[in-house]
């Protein structure tokens, strides 16, 4: 491996936009695995630049850090990720976002025909709760979650 294979954490956080504080919590996650130099300076392969950017996309996406981590378990240590890498990984996620995106028209559904008769309250809302029997149960928005 030649030594300009190799990205310091610098020029690692300059490349991904993530901070260097960022990229040791990553380090401490085990998501990724710099060597060191003689003077213990962290070094980090290029297709870290790929690890790292598919954390940010799957945060941006609402996975958590530990779906995340099980994801990664996956992809190569020492070589840039392929397609059949990635491919693999997505349909994983996919079934989450999947799930997620079903969540959420539910939600959007409810929403929308709670406003549709009017009343503007779950409280009051004999259709959609009627008496306040949600209410009884405990606090906080348990049907819309």
């Amino acid at each position: 491996m030649k030594a300009n294979d190799l990205l310091g954490i610098g020029e690692l956080a300059r490349r991904t936009g993530l901070s260097v504080s960022a990229i040791r919590f990553y380090e401490n996650k085990g998501l990724v695995e710099p060597m060191r130099t003689g003077g213990n300076q962290r070094r980090f392969l290029r297709s870290d630049i790929r690890r790292l950017s598919f954390i940010l996309i799957a945060q941006n996406l609402g996975l958590s850090l530990a779906e995340i981590e099980e994801a990664m378990k996956g992809l190569p240590q020492g070589r840039t990720p392929n397609a059949s890498d990635w491919k693999r990984i997505s349909a994983a996620i996919r079934q989450r976002i999947d799930a997620q995106i079903a969540r959420l028209e539910k939600i959007r559904e409810d929403l929308d025909g709670c406003i549709g008769c009017g009343c503007l309250s779950l409280k009051k809302c004999a259709l959609y709760n009627a008496c306040d029997k949600w209410g009884e149960s405990g606090k906080g928005p348990r049907v819309l979650r």
